[in-house]
């Protein structure tokens, strides 16, 4: 039988706040710092303690609401979500529940099948819990616990189950961290757990409406594994339903390595909860006069920023998607633009998505510590388009400024890179060559004029890589074509 998946995201955002969300302890980074050096009496849910509401993350939270679309309540609830876990030293989590921050916004995605609009059904404010080290020695198995990141603020993010494909699903977590990293309210950073994705998964026979049994699956820290994971839930729902066999509602974790999904628990219900509204915090009351100021200070956002690098500067869809998925990579391509002059951006669009994020990924350096600045950049480009060398140089180039920081008209003067355009000297290395290698001459002249680009080849190895392509090819073409009279 065939089925149609199913799919909502539920995105938890630790908000980059200085302090906690109901105390004043400060947020530090958890995989960076000694354990429970962050913790007060409020946090680590000692009694008679009173929660102060973080307003720093009230405001965090309206912005990413109002770029979502959504409506922010003007009057919403915190509650008590009941659990008794380790790592929630007080019993229960403060969280929102049946009044939420805000709800029903949209976010629009772009896919291989075209662009796509996800509802979004809520976001809500709520804490963080704790972190659990579990240690095995010899015999003995225990488990630590670090309460540094209890209690920081998180913003909860939840999808309706709109989405139909891993592609769909990765392609609204990219979109959604795009969001919350250019207005500021967190890093994006997924391997570090300050962005955490749980993916709802079901399936249904095509043509049915009702929706099918949902699992869970929790904590994906790369948008590779949410693909895969999703892809082998869907894979593992139909042959259980194929061979008669119910999908059990569980919630469960995914297996880097042996790249399967594994139980953890049965998915609870709301009610397990037992959720009601905290008796020690007051409603949250938002006035249209705050939602106006987050509004007047929201940037331009990443689908905006997209529509107008298609339009202002011609750039492919593709192009324009990866330049926006951060505001410095944004910023930066707009620099080298500015600095260019007349050079079409398109050409700092493709040095930047290819030689410069190529460099970033294999150096595991950031832009911001990248030594090659957008002046570099366009100058490099320039002396390209000018002719005074080739792109093979200059890609060359590109790694040497990467490692020293200096000007490509520097380096071409340093080591006497210039081009060789000069059509009388491109013709001497052209019959050199061709007068090396009678053989293959003849088997071209004989029919086989795939060897022109090898001849191409060994006239650019000649002149070292400096042979202007185009010079070189409009010098053997005719010495060809007069070799064949």
């Amino acid at each position: 039988m065939k089925y149609e998946a199913v799919i909502g995201l539920e995105v938890h955002a630790e908000m980059a706040t200085q302090s906690k969300m109901f105390c004043s302890c400060r947020v530090v980074d958890a995989t960076q710092s000694a354990p429970n050096i962050a913790v007060c009496p409020v946090c680590s849910g000692l009694p008679g303690v009173l929660p102060v509401v973080n307003q720093k993350a009230v405001a965090y939270g309206i912005r990413v609401a109002l770029a979502l679309e959504c409506t922010v309540a003007h009057r919403s609830i915190f509650a008590r979500k009941n659990y008794f876990y380790p790592d929630l030293p007080k019993g229960y989590q403060i969280s929102q529940y049946e009044f939420p921050l805000a709800e029903k916004g949209v976010l629009n995605i772009q896919t291989s099948q075209g662009e796509r609009v996800i509802r979004i059904t809520r976001v809500h404010l709520e804490e963080d819990t704790g972190k659990l080290t579990h240690v095995v020695e010899g015999d003995k198995s225990f488990t630590l616990v670090d309460l540094n990141r209890a209690g920081v603020p998180l913003l909860e993010i939840v999808s309706e189950p709109d989405m139909h494909t891993a592609e769909e699903a990765v392609a609204y977590g990219e979109a959604l961290r795009a969001v919350v990293r250019y207005l500021g309210v967190n890093s994006g950073d997924m391997q570090k757990g300050v962005i955490r994705f749980e993916a709802n998964v079901s399936i249904r026979p095509e043509g049915v409406t009702t929706l099918g049994t949902r699992t869970e699956i929790k904590n994906l820290n790369s948008f590779r594994a949410m693909e895969r994971a999703i892809n082998y839930e869907i894979k593992r729902q139909g042959e259980l339903l194929d061979a008669g066999q119910p999908v059990l509602q569980e919630t469960l974790g995914w297996d880097e390595t042996k790249e399967v999904t594994f139980s953890q628990r049965s998915k609870e219900e709301a009610h397990d909860y037992r959720y009601f509204p905290d008796p020690d915090l007051p409603p949250l009351v938002v006035s249209e006069e705050w939602i106006a100021r987050e509004a007047a200070t929201l940037p331009e956002l990443p689908r905006q920023k997209y529509e107008r690098l298609v339009q202002d500067y011609q750039l492919s869809p593709e192009d324009a998607r990866q330049l926006i998925s951060t505001q410095e990579l944004a910023d930066y391509f707009e620099a080298v633009v500015q600095a260019g002059g007349n050079q079409p951006p398109r050409l700092a669009a493709n040095w930047i998505t290819g030689e410069l994020m190529a460099w970033i990924n294999q150096s595991g350096e950031t832009l911001e510590s990248l030594r090659v600045t957008p002046a570099h950049l366009a100058g490099l480009i320039a002396e390209v388009q000018e002719g005074v060398i080739n792109l093979a140089t200059a890609k060359k180039l590109f790694a040497e400024m990467a490692v020293h920081g200096k000007f490509a008209k520097d380096l071409i003067a340093e080591q006497g890179l210039q081009q060789i355009s000069d059509g009388d000297a491109i013709l001497a290395l052209v019959n050199e060559v061709l007068a090396a290698n009678p053989q293959e001459l003849q088997s071209y002249l004989d029919g086989k004029e795939s060897l022109e680009n090898w001849f191409f080849g060994q006239i650019m190895r000649l002149a070292k890589g400096k042979g202007n392509p185009a010079t070189i090819r409009a010098q053997l073409d005719a010495r060809l074509i007069d070799l064949k009279k």
